[in-house]
């Protein structure tokens, strides 16, 4: 059975935001800040791109930071959604 919270990498944390419309808001040291407009309300996340892999708590705070849940989050790539046995006709899945 698979992790409930897999661990992703900076790289992969980037593209999953890129791919639900967020964009590159600044960048100070190792922390980006993407900015972006979820279910109607305008969410920022901060992405720690010093790690190699994220921890579990890591993932779950930037899930909430982005407003999406765990399926829609690891569900906007097709790489990430592989990581929970997620199938999908289209990446990424439709938000709810």
């Amino acid at each position: 059975m698979p992790k409930r919270y897999p661990p992703l990498t900076p790289t992969e944390v980037i593209a999953i935001l890129l791919a639900r419309g967020f964009g590159l808001d600044r960048t100070r040291g190792s922390h980006s800040y993407y900015v972006g407009r979820i279910h109607g309300r305008l969410r920022h996340v901060t992405v720690d791109t010093h790690y190699t892999d994220f921890s579990m708590e890591r993932i779950q705070d930037m899930i909430a930071q982005s407003g999406l849940t765990r399926d829609e989050f690891y569900g906007s790539t097709r790489d990430a959604a592989r990581k929970i046995n997620l199938r999908a006709e289209e990446y990424p899945i439709p938000l709810n």
